[in-house]
């Protein structure tokens, strides 16, 4: 049996990913500090003897008994309420030296280890749509930059591990996901939209609308995952993974006003600083390399979704 760690498994996709490995028949190492993720997501699996959950943040070094196979540094806020502001230092610690704690232990234990990175790594692209040969646009000093340039550094650490210590490394980099298990209150687009519907409340756009982003439904972005996981040994990325199919904020919250029915406006407020105006990625590396092929589209993934926001307010 396979046995993995994954870091940040509590997390939005973390959690999602232990699932989908223990359907595989992996046993499971979850290891969390509860920062943003919450046990209710791994609830069912606590008493499955082939998973184990860790309290602990990775910016301390771990030692986990036993063999390990695979890691999956997940690990760091991935939402603007949780980066900006009080929390950007935790949030870039958590980038760097969460990395190299990862990293030690994967070159301890021989492990291939994958990292989470993100599309933020672009910033603000002056290509479009992203490839992973694009080296980006980033503000290294601005309110976002501890996410940015948090995983920006990460990856430099996973590709110098790689050279210099011999670990067997992967790099995704992903692109906007939603689906069950989300925050309700993390700030990302679709789970703002959800649960201000849901609710009544108008629905905030910051801008004018016209910004776009790709949004991958996390079924897919988990396949392609675990597809990077098992590709060949001399694939190391970054690889793109994420939807290519592209909307503006103002086609969403109509999509979600559609939906949803009830009241709600689109009231709209100032772009925050630093925020990208287009995200889209191209993700020809993933197809050829992968096979990675998103099939859920955005219609279907918000009826997916919207039922998970429901049960959260008790609706």
């Amino acid at each position: 049996m396979k046995r993995v760690v994954i870091t940040g498994g509590t997390g939005f996709i973390g959690s999602h990913l232990c699932h989908a490995l223990m359907t595989c028949g992996c046993e499971v190492v979850c290891i969390d500090n509860n920062y943003t993720g919450r046990l209710e997501n791994v609830a069912d699996l606590m008493d499955n003897p082939h998973f184990q959950f860790i309290l602990h943040d990775v910016c301390v070094p771990l030692n986990v008994d036993g063999p390990v196979d695979e890691i999956y540094n997940l690990a760091c806020p991935a939402s603007p309420v949780a980066y900006q502001g009080k929390h950007a230092i935790e949030t870039t610690k958590t980038c760097v030296l969460g990395a190299i704690n990862m990293l030690e232990l994967a070159k301890a234990k021989g492990a291939t280890i994958l990292q989470s990175s993100t599309s933020e790594v672009y910033g603000e692209p002056l290509v479009h749509p992203q490839t992973e040969t694009y080296r980006g646009n980033v503000n290294p000093i601005g309110i976002r930059s501890c996410y940015d340039e948090g995983k920006r550094c990460a990856e430099s650490l996973f590709f110098d591990y790689a050279r210099q210590e011999g670990v067997a490394i992967k790099v995704i980099r992903i692109f906007n996901t939603y689906g069950p298990n989300m925050d309700p209150k993390d700030g990302r687009v679709i789970s703002n939209f959800i649960y201000q519907a849901l609710q009544g409340k108008d629905i905030t756009i910051y801008g004018d609308g016209t910004q776009t982003r790709s949004f991958c439904y996390v079924d897919d972005l988990v396949r392609g995952i675990q597809a990077m996981m098992q590709s060949d040994r001399d694939f190391f990325g970054p690889v793109n993974l994420g939807n290519p199919n592209e909307f503006t904020m103002n086609e969403l919250a109509e999509q979600v006003l559609h939906k949803i029915g009830g009241t709600s406006k689109m009231t709209y407020l100032p772009l925050p600083a630093d925020d990208p105006t287009q995200r889209r990625p191209d993700i020809t590396l993933a197809k050829t390399k992968l096979g990675f092929d998103p099939k859920i589209s955005l219609n279907e993934g918000l009826d997916k979704t919207i039922p998970y926001f429901e049960k959260m307010l008790g609706l």
